[in-house]
């Protein structure tokens, strides 16, 4: 498939590491309009001043909270993008949610419910009859519960089911659908919760995702996740509980 530049990008989520690490990838590569959206709007306004200040791009803003007890509806500008970057998400705290449902609804929602309405602004009929594409992450926890992080996992895997739905739906469209399986990142979310040497650095899935910017269906990233999922699939339960 040719490498067609990405001109455009709308980001949800895009505060966190690993969006910051792809903007400014895109911004190398010639990238120059950003609409970025993010629940945090100062650290949003500084994403911004960089992506403005050191390459002359054109950046809108828009602070959501996913978590909001009356969200308000999508609200996307009337252009269309190159890019769609859904990085939105967050671990949650997994002991709390053990005993507290309000904990467990807010990783369910902050990882997948909320995102749905957002996902279907994006994929509309009109949309995906013309060249772009969409990058969804998600996570290697998605397939298979463990004992640790059940909720964030079974939050990511309905993610995942329903991306899929929306990558088959796209079959034979201009629109590139990407589902993203990542495994532990340098991150400030997993810091003191993954071995370092299993965390990849953002900068590096940024230049891994964008060699090839139109790939569609699921990918893990890094690739060596795909088989080590795959043992840890085939695992027993009495081995599975120390995950």
């Amino acid at each position: 498939m040719s490498r067609t530049p990405i001109h455009s990008a709308l980001v949800l989520g895009s505060t966190s590491t690993v969006a910051r690490a792809i903007c400014q990838a895109l911004a190398r590569q010639g990238c120059r309009r950003f609409h970025l959206i993010a629940r945090n709007a100062v650290a949003n306004q500084a994403l911004a001043a960089e992506l403005r200040e050191r390459f002359g791009a054109v950046v809108s803003l828009a602070q959501v909270d996913l978590l909001a007890t009356n969200p308000l509806p999508p609200q996307l500008p009337p252009e269309s993008f190159d890019l769609y970057l859904i990085t939105a998400g967050c671990l949650g705290d997994a002991e709390r949610a053990r005993h507290q449902s309000d904990e467990a609804l807010a990783i369910t929602s902050s990882n997948y419910t909320s995102l749905i309405p957002w996902l279907t602004a994006i994929v509309t009929p009109e949309r995906i009859q013309t060249p772009g594409c969409l990058w969804v992450f998600s996570s290697v926890a998605a397939d298979r519960g463990r004992p640790s992080n059940y909720h964030y996992g079974a939050a990511k895997a309905g993610l995942t089911r329903f991306c899929e739905g929306l990558f088959l739906r796209c079959h034979g469209t201009p629109f590139a659908v990407r589902i993203l399986k990542a495994g532990f990142m340098a991150t400030p979310m997993t810091k003191d919760k993954a071995p370092a040497l299993l965390c990849a650095k953002p900068e590096q899935i940024a230049r891994d995702l964008l060699r090839r910017p139109q790939r569609r269906g699921l990918e893990y990233i890094p690739w060596w996740w795909a088989p080590l999922m795959l043992l840890i699939r085939l695992l027993p339960p009495p081995l599975a509980t120390k995950l």
